[in-house]
């Protein structure tokens, strides 16, 4: 996307040029790296860990797989991966935040895993990787943070092994109409309540509830992958549509 001068989107709710969103980004994701897993089992309840085990279990991959996990930030799905790609496998994190992967690196470090593992800062929006380099690739709790999602899904696809999948775990539009209004409760009095009182920030907890909001809903998801050149594009709602899997082949 070439942008304009005057070019704007959003910020959570607010609306800022475009050129200044990944920093403000940044600075959010600096912010909450040390507290991040922390501050996503108070919000879910631990509810979280259900959904990142769940993607990677209906994943598809297999032992020897080469695996982009991208804006993996603090090693959760990396985990998962990792005995699954097995020692002939590789997991490749990317994140944009160097806070996010250095805190990521240090955990699964202390735990043992290194082989099989490379930690790149990058932009999802122009992967440093050849055409048809991975048989999986992943974004956990990250899309809604690209700045030009179309330009993230189109780089997913040209990134893929013909044959291989993107798998896209991410918050969405809860479905039953009675719940909307507690999460939103739980979105905007709770969350920021929290992270002021854990993470001593409450502005970055209520730009990420802003940011669930204005991020396309499920079949919006599905279509913009399909644009991005994907094939057999589904969804599957969790926990009411909370979150939501999408997934996509490359023909």
């Amino acid at each position: 996307m070439d942008d304009k001068p005057g070019d704007t989107t959003h910020f959570g709710f607010r609306e800022v040029p475009v050129g200044d969103k990944k920093k403000l980004v940044g600075e959010v994701f600096s912010s909450v790296a040390g507290s991040y897993d922390l501050m996503n089992d108070l919000m879910s309840l631990g509810v979280h860990r259900l959904w990142k085990r769940d993607f990677v279990a209906t994943s598809g991959v297999s032992r020897g797989d080469r695996v982009l996990d991208l804006a993996g930030g603090t090693g959760d799905i990396a985990a998962l991966l990792h005995p699954r790609v097995g020692d002939d496998g590789e997991v490749v994190v990317g994140d944009i935040n160097a806070a996010m992967l250095g805190v990521g690196r240090d955990r699964l470090t202390d735990r043992g895993l290194v082989r099989g593992l490379r930690w790149i800062q990058l932009n999802a929006e122009a992967l440093p990787f050849p055409d048809a380099s991975f048989d999986l690739v992943t974004i956990a709790f990250g899309l809604r943070n690209v700045t030009d999602k179309l330009a993230g899904l189109r780089e997913m696809r040209r990134v893929l092994k013909v044959g291989g999948r993107a798998l896209v775990l991410e918050f969405s539009q809860v479905r039953p109409e009675w719940f909307r209004p507690i999460y939103d409760f739980h979105s905007f009095k709770v969350l920021p309540a929290l992270g002021q009182l854990f993470a001593k920030d409450s502005g970055s907890y209520r730009y990420l509830a802003e940011s669930i909001r204005k991020h396309p809903d499920q079949d919006t998801l599905q279509a913009m992958m399909a644009q991005a050149g994907f094939a057999r594009c589904s969804h599957r709602n969790l926990s009411g549509g909370i979150v939501a899997i999408h997934s996509g082949y490359a023909v």
